[in-house]
């Protein structure tokens, strides 16, 4: 599905709108509630990923197929290698099939766990066979992913005594590794992070008790950016959210004041503000512990005719699509003078947008939705749209609601 999204007519929005929970803290609670039955979940995440989640947990087929879900890919693995008696065959996409899980499955045979490779040698798909594990120390690169981290803490606590990961060197993404701990916390289960060093502790079973999912904060940047281009005196209202969070990106509240935006925390939502113009002629920011929003401020830069050096970005060589490299496509295509490494992304200040560009989004919902504000200030058409589901069933409807016309092509 290609769509035409339409200059929004009236700059002043005003609107309320509802976001599913946290895909984050959903998929490592499906999870931990297939470990502790005892656990019911509370406003899950309707995303794509946490469907596939979702299935993956509840099928009793030897191939179990994630699609695009990095994160379950990941989680899943670990999982199913300590569940004794059963074999499966993770695969997904061919994107998917393309994404490194060597580290992690390296670490898990380190630990005793059976994991063969079915194709390419590093990649899925992968070949799982349950196993009681006994061995309780691991050691890791803290510059990996943080989902390999988090998805050995996952488990931790059902293993036989527990498990200590040594984070070897620089550690990235440590909000991420906290939100896996403090979800632990939260059920009863016991952890330990100091220097380079976490501990999960066993634990046999939990009280029973209901988690409520804080929703997506990755998702409300969508929201931060176009209240950003939007005129002064817009609000809209997101809720469910809490002004002490689990996530990493939470730190949207604080980057975009730069951008004349004001966070209102109420009691389970934020209302997002424009109280003034931007004054900032550039943005300096180190986004290793919150990489999802980097194409979101890359592009509010852009429509602000901000110039940025964002940092820390080097996890995204590795998601939906090489991020990076799709930035630098796009953004030149819509007129940035734009330029990237490995791990960075500098964009020169911008005078002019390009209008009626076509984006394209590599089968990354993140590509979408990022460049979708910019309807506040140009026509922009959408290539392979319906791509959001994959964290954000609404998403087209919300941009509706607010008041961007969209029409199919």
């Amino acid at each position: 599905m290609d769509i035409l999204l339409n200059v929004l007519a009236d700059k002043k929005i005003k609107e309320e709108i509802t976001i599913s929970g946290s895909k984050s803290e959903s998929n490592r609670l499906l999870i931990l509630q297939n470990l502790f039955p005892e656990l019911t979940i509370a406003n899950l995440s309707d995303s794509d990923d946490s469907v596939h989640m979702q299935h993956a947990l509840a099928t009793a087929k030897e191939t179990v197929d994630i699609g695009h879900a990095g994160t379950a890919m990941r989680f899943l693995t670990s999982y199913f290698a300590v569940k004794e008696g059963r074999e499966v065959v993770l695969t997904g996409s061919e994107r998917m099939q393309n994404r490194p899980i060597e580290i992690l499955v390296n670490a898990l045979k380190d630990l005793g766990a059976v994991i063969t490779y079915e194709a390419k040698v590093g990649y899925p798909p992968i070949r799982v066979k349950g196993q009681k594990i006994t061995k309780a120390k691991v050691a890791i690169n803290g510059n990996v992913s943080s989902q390999y981290i988090s998805s050995l803490l996952l488990i931790a606590s059902k293993l036989e005594n527990g498990l200590t990961i040594e984070l070897v060197g620089k550690i990235t993404s440590i909000p991420y590794i906290n939100m896996t701990l403090s979800l632990l916390n939260q059920l009863g289960i016991e952890t330990s992070f100091k220097e380079n060093i976490i501990t999960g502790f066993p634990k046999k079973s939990i009280e029973k008790q209901t988690v409520v999912v804080e929703s997506d904060w990755s998702s409300a940047s969508y929201f931060y950016s176009i209240i950003a281009s939007a005129a002064i005196g817009s609000e809209i209202k997101l809720s469910a959210y809490k002004k002490e969070s689990l996530q990493g990106d939470c730190c949207l509240a604080e980057i975009y004041q730069h951008f004349g935006v004001s966070t209102i925390f109420g009691d389970n939502f934020i209302t997002l503000k424009k109280e003034k113009e931007s004054k900032t002629d550039a943005l300096e920011i180190n986004l290793k512990n919150a990489p999802d929003i980097a194409q979101t401020i890359a592009v509010t830069c852009f429509s602000e005719s901000v110039a940025c050096n964002l940092t820390g970005l080097h996890t995204l060589k590795i998601k939906e699509t090489d991020r990076l490299e799709a930035l630098k496509e796009e953004l030149t295509n819509l007129g940035a003078s734009i330029s990237v490494t490995n791990e960075s992304l500098h964009l020169e200040k911008s005078i002019t947008i390009n209008k009626n560009i076509a984006i394209k989004t590599y089968n990354d919902h993140r590509m979408a939705m990022a460049f979708a504000p910019l309807a506040l200030k140009v026509p922009i058409k959408i290539l392979n749209a319906e791509v959001v589901t994959k964290s954000f069933q609404s998403f087209w409807d919300n941009m509706q609601q607010i008041g961007i016309k969209i029409d199919n092509l």
